[in-house]
């Protein structure tokens, strides 16, 4: 990072009775000023002489940036924001020729910890020799050094450097991705960095014999981990006043962050958010600010006050347009906002609708919509240094519901938008949110409209699917992690018509890695509907990495650019495509800056983060959109429990527990296969299951469980698996096969029990009874079905519903034994199994999901 070079400071005297509304309306202005290139940091100071004056100061890189800054929209936003609430201004400007520390920094020690599969021992020492010797010479680096975990595929990196910017300088520097190439493929996945301040070591060991290194300190000698600062945030002095929930405080507790060799800079921080007291029910990390007593109490200057609703889902993209469907389809009463004033009507980032995806969309009723304007993806080709690799036909995965789908986000966009508007929901357009404050009972939401009107709004809750640039996320304090995923990069997107043999309808991988392990390249073409037509993503190529590339980007960033022209994509396919082409008929291109990763968590009390929201991935694997659409099929059925008051203490805690964990997975995996060849398993289709998130399990999860009985053999779907579709079913008075899908479809959780030919009448009666109390025990959330081989005898007139197994499909995916339960979740995922269905072991797993799920008085529990 660039040492600030200009110093503007900024003189305001608040009107009298709006010091606090000065405040935040600074704060709000000051995230937006963060983002502005050449800004390094802001901070507020408040005269404690005279409480109405403040001071804004701000550091910039040099004089073009301060220049360009007062012509930006920031710039008028701040001016703005202030205007009403000021009685008058006096800016200065300075030149900082130097600035003098009072204390030499501390250099420090950082640990890089990485762990290797078995086998890649050589090959990883061996990239690190050359990363290290790129190394030398490297402003503010002491020296490194690898070290290995005897008996074990660990390894630490040790770098010591003459200060913690120095490191972080070197993070943040483009050259970066030229140094650390050949260790790419390793620093992805189970990465993790811890800094040490160097404070006191033997005379002999110093540097500089004779001469003192270190601080005297008055505690302790021996070393400790701190957390990196945040680069850009505002410093904190005893007059220095923050704005609240409006972007994230670095926190001090340490957090594993996963970096190439060495550790990436913290999320830059435009204001520290406000000090809070959690939630008695929520957990102890929960924060939640204090709040109007009502909300009909609730003004701002020239706003008014909103009646009270269930959600507020901010933002209406794909995975705002999920989570407020599976809301509505559920009587829940959400509104949906979205700042842009516009629906998208064009190309954009994501294109590729994974097979899980569909099933969602089967569910939820859009399927048909989405196939008649899509193009089936039909395989995968790799090409590794100009030679095919791979080669994969997907027409064999005929067991699967739904292939691949090629489907524009506009399109996904427009479809989803037409069925929240069939369930009484109208996206509302040109609504931002400002701030928000949350309270044990609600959430509190400032927003303003496009002819920038102010309200205020109160939610049950409030779900922040706002993308790379989230509100939400700020006003939360979330911090992000990842591994490579830490470190930034350029990519370029465009849609063009491509004139080459390539098969068609398969998607298109073509990579190139040098001999010492340097990935040096990387182009993705996706089949879109019309001849030719394609969508091609690449990292950008040097000369704009060089020129555009630069500067300090916060961790989850997402920055547009000016696009590629059709020369600067048919570049790079002269450069990487294996055959050639020409590129023409360029409908749409973008290029943008991202810096991948992941929240540390989901949820702070009544507030959830979904989508890019929480985590961002690389454009060409198309794995952020529908990461972010089975997050929001994931919160839905449990919010709207909650709203309704039918949800256990815990499932909310959920949500958080089983999607973190399944994002840093994809999160990890997307930035390993984008630096690698792109096929890293031996089994195919293995691959492209688990690429299509079909393979995805809950199986950790505290909300999943199962009893398997004295034998403790159940080799069907486990619980937190997805589970599998089943054709031939059949049932009296429907004249045609059923789907299992069918069966389980819809908004609530469905239990099945299956009985063979092996049980009794009286043990049929005993299903028909624990599915009677299960659904009352579930207040009707719960659907019930007795799924009966063909041999089996059932009693006439059953309170239940009767399935017929007809051909042994349910038997062959489920392996069912005797009486055998399985409770499907609305997510389609299994909750729960049983080898001897029993209500007792049901009710205890009920108990994590629903509210006093207790034993029927009278029933037996056994």
């Amino acid at each position: 990072m660039s040492e600030p070079a200009i110093r503007t400071v900024l003189r305001m005297r608040a009107r009298e009775g709006m010091e606090a509304e000065f405040q935040d309306a600074w704060a709000s202005a000051a995230a937006e000023i963060s983002r502005v290139p050449g800004n390094v940091r802001q901070e507020l100071s408040r005269d404690l002489d005279d409480s109405r004056t403040f001071v804004i100061t701000s550091d910039w890189i040099d004089r073009d940036a301060v220049d360009a800054f007062g012509r930006s929209e920031q710039r008028e936003a701040l001016t703005a924001g202030l205007r009403d609430l000021r009685e008058d201004a006096a800016r200065s400007t300075y030149e900082l020729v130097s600035t003098v520390s009072a204390t030499k920094p501390l250099p420090i020690r950082v640990d890089l910890t990485t762990r290797i599969s078995p086998g890649e021992e050589e090959a990883f020492e061996r990239a690190y020799q050359i990363v290290a010797s790129r190394l030398a010479g490297t402003p503010g680096l002491i020296r490194e050094e690898l070290l290995k975990e005897p008996g074990s595929f660990v390894y630490h990196i040790f770098a010591e450097w003459e200060t913690e910017q120095d490191f972080i300088n070197w993070v943040e520097d483009p050259s970066h991705a030229d140094q650390s190439g050949p260790l790419a493929r390793w620093l992805s996945v189970e990465f993790a960095r811890r800094v040490f301040e160097i404070r006191w070591r033997p005379a002999q060991h110093q540097r500089t014999p004779g001469t003192p290194e270190f601080p005297a300190v008055g505690y302790s000698t021996a070393s400790r981990t701190v957390a990196a600062p945040a680069v850009g945030a505002p410093t904190v002095a005893a007059r220095t006043v923050a704005g609240r929930a409006k972007a994230p405080t670095p926190r001090p507790t340490e957090v594993p962050v996963p970096v190439p060799p060495v550790a990436a800079a913290a999320t830059p921080a435009p204001a520290a958010a406000p000090t809070q007291a959690p939630a008695a029910s929520d957990p102890p990390e929960a924060a939640v600010a204090a709040a109007p007593t009502a909300a009909n109490d609730v003004t701002t200057r020239g706003g008014t006050a909103t009646s009270e609703l269930d959600v507020l889902v901010v933002g209406s993209g794909p995975v705002g347009l999920t989570c407020a469907i599976e809301l509505a389809r559920r009587g829940i009463a959400v509104r949906v906002i979205e700042k842009r004033p516009d629906a998208a009507a064009r190309a954009d980032k994501a294109i590729g609708i994974h097979c899980r995806t569909m099933e969602i969309w089967e569910d939820q009723g859009v399927v048909a919509e989405a196939i008649r304007n899509g193009i089936w993806l039909h395989g995968q080709t790799v090409y590794v240094n100009g030679k095919q690799t791979h080669q994969v036909d997907w027409a064999g995965l005929s067991d699967l519901p739904y292939a691949h789908l090629g489907l524009p986000q506009y399109e996904t966009e427009r479809i989803l938008s037409d069925r929240l508007a069939s369930l009484g929901v109208t996206v509302e357009r040109g609504v931002e949110l400002v701030s928000f404050d949350q309270d044990p009972d609600g959430v509190t939401a400032t927003l303003t409209s496009a002819s920038g009107e102010t309200t205020v709004t109160r939610a049950k809750y409030l779900v922040g699917c706002d993308g790379a640039h989230s509100v939400v996320r700020a006003g939360l304090g979330l911090q992000f992690e990842g591994g490579l995923s830490m470190f930034p990069q350029l990519f370029m997107l465009g849609d063009v018509q491509l004139d080459w043999t390539m098969p068609k309808g398969h998607l298109l991988r073509f990579v190139r890695i040098e001999d010492d392990g340097d990935f040096t390249g990387m182009l993705v073409c996706v089949p879109l509907p019309g001849d030719g037509r394609y969508r091609v993503a690449t990292l950008a190529p040097q000369p704009l990495q060089k020129t555009i590339g630069s500067g300090i980007v916060p961790a989850g960033f997402w920055q547009e650019y000016t696009p590629p022209s059709l020369a600067d994509i048919q570049a790079v396919l002269d450069d990487l495509a294996p055959e050639p082409t020409t590129a023409s008929n360029l409908r749409w291109s973008s290029t943008f800056r991202i810096k991948h990763g992941i929240v540390d968590r989901y949820r702070t009390g009544r507030v959830f983060v979904a989508g890019d929201a929480a985590h961002l991935h690389p454009p060409a694997g198309g794995q952020g959109m529908n990461t972010g659409i089975q997050d929001a099929w994931n919160l839905g059925w449990k919010l709207a429990l909650a709203v309704r008051g039918l949800a256990a203490p815990t499932l909310l805690d959920s949500y958080d527990a089983e999607r973190r964990p399944a994002g840093k997975a994809i999160v990890d995996r997307a930035v390993s296969l984008a630096f690698t060849d792109e096929m890293d398993m031996e089994d195919e289709k293995a691959q492209f299951l688990l690429e299509m998130q079909m393979t995805m399990s809950y199986s950790g999860s505290a909300l999943v469980g199962e009893d398997i009985g004295t034998d403790g053999v159940l080799r069907g779907p486990a619980p937190g698996e997805r589970a599998p579709d089943v054709h031939g079913l059949t049932r009296f008075g429907v004249g045609h096969p059923l789907r299992l899908f069918e069966v389980t479809r819809g908004t609530r959780s469905t239990l099945l029990l299956y009985v063979d030919e092996t049980v009794v009448e009286d043990d049929v009666v005993e299903a028909e009874n624990l599915a009677a109390a299960v659904r009352r025990q579930s207040s009707g959330e719960i659907d019930a079905y007795l799924i009966a081989s063909p041999d089996a005898q059932i009693p006439a007139h059953l309170d239940i519903s009767v399935l017929r197994d007809s051909v042994g499909n349910f038997r062959n995916t489920y392996d069912p034994r005797g009486i055998t339960a399985y409770l499907i979740r609305p997510d389609g995922h299994v909750g729960y199994r049983s080898a001897r269905a029993r209500l007792a072991g049901i009710n205890d797993h009920l108990q994590n999901i629903f509210v006093d799920a207790q034993p029927t008085a009278g029933q037996s529990s056994d």
